[in-house]
């Protein structure tokens, strides 16, 4: 199950020899790598983050802030290639991060569950059954 939470990070990692041997743009890849492994480590940490708070709204404020950080740190990664080394640059970059978020959105739909239920406690009354 390891291998299959973190398949988008073996993509990410597998397709360097690929760029490198095809004479792809390489800065458009280092830039949009480091970027998804800096927020996806990010995600992470928040979603672990989340899991100890018992507060449902508080753990859910935490998740969104969570998404949208990562969303615009990956698209100002996207940018910073194209304006970094051009249009091509631009292009590998923008091709990678799509690449990696097809598979991380694919693969979260079958492991979502694990990230989103709570360890803490259940408060309140029980619920007459």
């Amino acid at each position: 199950m390891f291998f299959l939470r973190y398949l988008d990070v073996c993509l990410v990692l597998a397709t360097a020899p690929v760029v490198l041997v095809g004479g792809l743009p390489t800065l458009g890849y280092v830039i949009a790598a480091v970027a998804w492994l800096l927020t996806r480590a990010g995600n992470v940490y928040v979603l672990e983050r989340a899991r100890r708070i018992a507060d449902p709204k508080v753990r859910a404020g935490l998740q969104v802030a969570g998404m949208m950080g990562r969303l615009w740190l990956i698209a100002a990664a996207v940018i910073l290639a194209r304006v970094a080394g051009g249009k091509d640059v631009g292009i590998m970059a923008a091709v990678l991060v799509l690449a990696a978020f097809t598979v991380y959105f694919a693969i979260s739909y079958f492991t979502r569950g694990d990230a989103l239920t709570s360890r803490a406690p259940a408060r309140g009354r029980p619920s007459p059954s």
